[in-house]
């Protein structure tokens, strides 16, 4: 069974990716074809990049990079909920994401991303920096608008459109992380 990391990547005071986060956590505690797991950056508590060697190189010195490479390789596949600050990816999923190398390669990622746009901006970042750390990313996402799907900007109300299109992403993530792991 595929061992997937719903990662909510922001951390800032007040968010909606922890409300995001646990919405896909729950539908997905739902399936039975795969084992979830809510990584919240926030309890990771990572800090800014403090490794002297670059992720490449493997070398990590740090207890805290030890930790976290090690949850990222503990994961076959990945649904990455983010924010989009400023039409790109909060600063604390990019340091995640930079922290490690290899851990990352060769797995796949689907987005749930929110924002005045739907985040859609911030999936083409995180494409980007996906593709160099080898991750396979899906073509179905799932895109929440500030306006119209939250109450006040906070308050998520799922609907059942909502919740069809976090499936999608779910089985081409399955897919995908199924198929790449021979590689792994």
């Amino acid at each position: 069974m595929l061992k997937v990391g719903i990662i909510v990547g922001s951390t800032r005071p007040n968010r909606v990716g922890r409300i995001v986060g646990d919405w896909v956590a729950t539908v997905a505690a739902g399936r039975d074809d795969a084992e979830f797991t809510l990584v919240d950056l926030l309890d990771v508590d990572l800090p800014l990049l403090d490794e002297g060697m670059p992720p490449l190189a493997a070398q990590y010195t740090h207890q805290h990079t030890k930790d976290w490479a090690a949850t990222v390789a503990d994961f076959d596949a990945f649904l990455i909920v983010s924010g989009e600050y400023n039409h790109s990816i909060p600063a604390a999923l990019k340091n995640a994401l930079d922290f490690v190398y290899a851990e990352w390669n060769n797995k796949a990622a689907g987005f749930v991303t929110y924002g005045a746009d739907s985040g859609i901006r911030a999936v083409e970042h995180l494409r980007t920096v996906l593709a160099e750390l080898q991750v396979a990313t899906v073509r179905e996402q799932v895109a929440l608008n500030s306006y119209t799907d939250f109450e006040n900007f906070y308050e998520f109300h799922p609907t059942a459109r909502h919740e069809a299109a976090l499936n999608r992403v779910i089985d081409q993530v399955l897919a995908w992380g199924g198929a790449l792991r021979s590689l792994r």
